[in-house]
């Protein structure tokens, strides 16, 4: 059997977008057989890390960057206040993620585009802050104004209390519609939290 150690990693460096199975099914064409548990381990031994990311276009990339500047000199104390949350799908079919080196996730030719339908999936609901995590919901059918309303009722609610946020903590969730409609920003004035 080939050494796997001895691999050279040089064509992955020039294709960086390549995948366990990819390695797999070159080497089984090659004449060795492996698993992609076995593959892992040199791939971790040159310091390459798997991962996959969403694409971002222009616009996400440039309101990330407002977000960070207008919170930079923002203290300790003030992200303590702050609940965030979000939604995702876990998708039972998908693309497999890939390896790269550290701190080159984002970089264009490391990310493979990925859309949000097809296949089975399950949607999750969660929230966190800097005093730890909570709240773990599976949301069913598609998600409205009320639906979201009733999860952030039975889950934000009880993380909210649970972690000690007190009155007025900041609740920070992404510009969905459902999550700006003008219901919800009202039910959250209500329940003392703000947006």
């Amino acid at each position: 059997m080939q050494d796997l150690t001895s691999w050279s990693f040089s064509d992955h460096e020039n294709q960086p977008r390549t995948t366990q199975e990819d390695l797999v099914n070159d080497l089984k064409a090659a004449g060795t057989i492996v698993t992609q548990k076995t593959i892992g381990n040199p791939l971790r031994r040159k310091r390459l890390k798997s991962c996959k990311v969403p694409l971002l276009k222009k616009a996400h990339v440039q309101a990330c960057l407002k977000f960070a500047n207008e919170h930079l000199n923002d203290s300790e104390e003030n992200w303590v206040k702050v609940l965030w949350s979000d939604e995702t799908k876990i998708k039972l079919f998908g693309i497999f993620p890939f390896w790269r080196r550290r701190n080159a996730a984002y970089d264009p030719k490391n990310t493979i585009p990925t859309i949000k339908h097809g296949g089975g999936s399950i949607m999750l609901w969660g929230c966190f802050s800097a005093k730890g995590t909570r709240q773990l919901h599976r949301m069913k059918g598609m998600i409205d104004g009320s639906m979201y309303h009733q999860i952030l009722s039975e889950n934000l609610l009880p993380s909210a209390r649970e972690l000690k946020m007190g009155r007025g903590c900041v609740f920070q969730h992404d510009t969905d519609p459902k999550h700006m409609a003008k219901a919800t920003k009202e039910w959250l004035k209500k329940k003392h939290i703000i947006p």
